[in-house]
């Protein structure tokens, strides 16, 4: 059994933004070609603690073809299990934490297990900023808008700032507003020669720029889009922000169609609400395979709603594991499992 800490999958992780962009596009496209084997999440719940969940997500990532300039790279199972605990922040803790389990696919055991939060995170905002590029497709904006100040808007910040170097003007956004100073100072370094702005309204702050991105800790629908310029690309990162109205009123795309409508998100409302998924235009994977094109309406925004797919986790963490493997890093322990039978 490999073990591998949050410094040393930080490490192996640092700096590779846009290969990471690539992992989780080419997971998209092995799960658009049903390379995948993806059962929806489990959510724990406490009774007495509805803000409180940790959440399962098992998958199955298919082997990749080697190409030009790439090896190519073994399949790989395992789970993700991730706590979402809200009032940690207040205490200065991370809200989310994360293990992830490798199991081998000769015999099914265990092989490694690595803490998960860098790559929750950074496979998310890999996801987003794969996302931007899909929406705002030849459009270049100078500026983006983070609504909510924490860790997944300081990745989704790092992975655009990589992607998308043109960008210039950041607005931030927080209920919170010391949080969003503190944001202001510690991460504006991502963007070189950066204007800051930090808004003390939402609409405000959604009036700004034509890239936005929501990672909040925001349970229910509280805001549509209207306030936004006409054609904005919104990365509904937290999935529960935009109103119904808002929903219908968009372009939408996501990552994978029955897993994001469950759990309450605001496209599973939408659905409950029209009975339908027509509103739904596309899913990542079907884009980057040209199963499917976006052809946006003049004005009006375009969506993307990641309910965040296992198999993204394990491409980051099989990069992770490899790595770790080919380098001497992490700690065996080579009696975790029983000694084989005789």
């Amino acid at each position: 059994m490999l073990i591998l800490g949050h410094g040393a999958v930080e490490g192996l992780l640092a700096g590779r933004e846009r290969e990471l962009i690539d992992l989780v596009a080419a997971a998209y496209t092995a799960h658009d070609e049903g390379r995948t084997s993806l059962p929806h999440s489990v959510f724990l719940r406490f009774p007495d603690r509805p803000k409180d969940r940790i959440i399962g997500l098992p998958g199955y990532l298919g082997a990749s073809a080697p190409t030009d300039g790439d090896e190519g790279q073994e399949a790989v199972a395992g789970m993700k299990w991730i706590s979402s605990f809200p009032d940690n922040v207040a205490s200065g803790l991370q809200r989310a934490s994360a293990a992830i389990l490798l199991n081998s696919l000769q015999n099914g055991h265990p092989e490694a297990l690595i803490e998960a939060s860098v790559i929750s995170a950074r496979r998310t905002a890999a996801s987003a900023a794969l996302g931007a590029r899909l929406l705002l497709g030849e459009r270049r904006p100078t500026g983006v808008t983070l609504i909510g100040c924490g860790v997944i808007n300081r990745e989704v910040l790092r992975f655009l700032a990589a992607d998308r170097p043109e960008l210039t003007d950041l607005t931030l956004y927080d209920s919170d507003p010391e949080r969003a100073r503190c944001f202001a100072r510690d991460n504006a370094r991502l963007l070189p020669d950066v204007k800051v702005r930090r808004r003390d309204r939402l609409d405000d702050a959604l009036a700004d720029h034509d890239l936005v991105s929501f990672a909040t800790t925001a349970a229910t629908p509280h805001t549509g889009l209207a306030a936004c310029p006409p054609s904005a690309a919104v990365l509904h990162v937290s999935l529960r922000d935009l109103t119904v109205p808002a929903i219908l009123g968009a372009h939408n795309v996501v990552d994978d169609v029955d897993h994001v409508c469950r759990e309450r998100t605001s496209i599973h409302l939408a659905e409950q609400e029209t009975g339908g998924r027509d509103f739904i235009e596309a899913s990542v994977g079907e884009l980057l395979r040209g199963r499917a094109t976006l052809s946006p309406a003049p004005g009006r925004p375009l969506v993307f709603s990641p309910f965040g797919l296992g198999v993204l986790d394990l491409a980051l963490a099989r990069f992770v594991h490899d790595k770790a493997r080919r380098c001497g890093i992490g700690t065996v322990v080579s009696d975790f499992l029983p000694a084989p039978a005789l």
